[in-house]
């Protein structure tokens, strides 16, 4: 079973969320997983994204064969 993912309240000024929550939309992922996208890239940029960090989630919804269905 992988391990459950940490939950965090974030505080946003309305515009920017917003504008995460458009930009989200264009990418076809809900606003969280664009923050998380947005985190890594920005973790990664500055060399400090640790090694033992799994992918990201492809963004979309996962494919039949993906879900186990």
């Amino acid at each position: 079973m992988p391990p459950e993912r940490k939950k965090l309240l974030l505080r946003l000024d309305p515009t920017l969320h917003d504008a995460l929550a458009r930009w989200a939309a264009d990418e076809l992922r809900s606003t969280n997983a664009q923050i998380e996208f947005v985190l890594r890239k920005a973790l990664a940029d500055a060399g400090r994204l640790p090694s033992g960090v799994k992918p990201a989630r492809p963004r979309g919804r996962p494919r039949k064969e993906d879900t186990g269905e």
